[in-house]
């Protein structure tokens, strides 16, 4: 039997940044976080990603959660 224990998680914020000149789709830019609490709960981590957001010049477009986990054989 294995188990998985987290070990840290990153939070990043994917802006939008303009449109592609040929086919227009959105370009996006990635800002990355790093320490962020294991235990910090979903409502948290979107409260501190739009006051985050809100400091950016280009407008969120996505906030993701990066969990890594270690696994273990028992």
């Amino acid at each position: 039997m294995a188990t998985s224990t987290l070990m840290k998680s990153q939070l990043r914020l994917v802006l939008e940044n303009g449109k592609h000149s040929t086919s227009g789709n959105p370009i996006f830019k990635t800002k990355s976080f790093n320490n962020v609490k294991t235990d910090a709960s979903p409502t948290q981590l979107f409260a501190v990603a739009t006051a985050l957001a809100n400091l950016q010049t280009l407008p969120l477009h996505n906030v993701e959660r990066f969990d890594h986990s270690e696994i273990e054989e028992q």
